[in-house]
């Protein structure tokens, strides 16, 4: 596949800049900035023990009664968010990829909250040629992320997969939210794709729900648990499998009128 520069290396520094305040202002909460790695930050293929303990022992004293399998899930969430989120937001509203190798991350109590990317020149693609980049960069930061979890805590490479899709099921959902130009049968075919690149296709998938008006709404149908319920077992994800799917689909068509106003 033939790849070309959207910006010249002299121009690194501008268009991360871009990208970063794109995702800024497309979210509302990612916390982006230029540059290397800062001591104690996580860094992919890095030797990041020391980062994962202490993510890990502040889920432990704060969700002690959640148990072992809950904190090796939010071990996984927690690193795989912002780099899924900035691979969707670069690939379809940025039109460019950096360099996701460069991607660190920091921790602030039990959550991973912030991030850097080094400056570097960036390869313009289409949807198609980003979701097979980036999605491929999930995959091989998911596989390692489970490994390096796995020292720590027993956590199975199906629910992870399961998580990753869930996510980027959900980041669909959102982008149809972002462009509601895109045609739902695109957004699902881009989902499918995205699942495919990312080595999850089959761990979830997206349905079209036709409204009274005749607008059509994706809602997520996700296999995985994300074991929320063991910390508020009241009060289950929207999206949650445990719930009935009546009460899924009402849920989730809900939270899709209050978006589209």
């Amino acid at each position: 596949m033939a790849r070309s520069f959207l910006f010249a290396a002299t121009d690194a520094d501008v268009a991360t800049t871009r990208l970063l305040a794109l995702a800024a202002q497309t979210t509302g909460f990612m916390k982006g900035e230029p540059g290397a790695p800062l001591p104690g930050w996580y860094r992919p293929g890095g030797d990041n023990a020391d980062f994962l303990a202490q993510l890990h022992g502040a889920l432990m004293a704060t969700h002690a009664q959640a148990g072992p399998a809950f904190w090796a899930v939010r071990l996984y969430t927690n690193l795989i968010w912002q780099p899924a989120y900035l691979a969707v937001i670069a690939t379809h509203l940025h039109g460019a990829l950096p360099d996701f190798a460069s991607l660190t991350q920091r921790r602030r109590g039990i959550y991973a909250d912030g991030f850097r990317l080094r400056p570097d020149a960036q390869t313009a693609v289409t949807p198609e040629e980003g979701i097979a980049l980036a999605g491929a960069h999930l995959a091989q930061l998911s596989n390692q992320l489970v490994a390096e979890i796995n020292v720590l805590v027993r956590l199975k490479p199906l629910p992870a997969r399961r998580l990753l899709a869930d996510r980027l099921l959900r980041l669909m959902v959102w982008l149809q939210h972002r462009q509601p130009s895109l045609p739902p049968a695109q957004v699902l075919t881009y989902a499918e794709r995205w699942l495919s690149a990312a080595g999850v296709a089959g761990e979830g998938t997206l349905e079209a729900v036709t409204l009274p008006d005749g607008r059509v709404v994706l809602i997520v149908k996700r296999k995985g648990c994300c074991l929320d319920y063991l910390i508020t077992p009241d009060q289950l994800c929207t999206t949650c499998p445990k719930q009935s799917e009546d009460l899924r689909r009402a849920r989730q068509v809900a939270n899709a009128l209050a978006e589209l106003g």
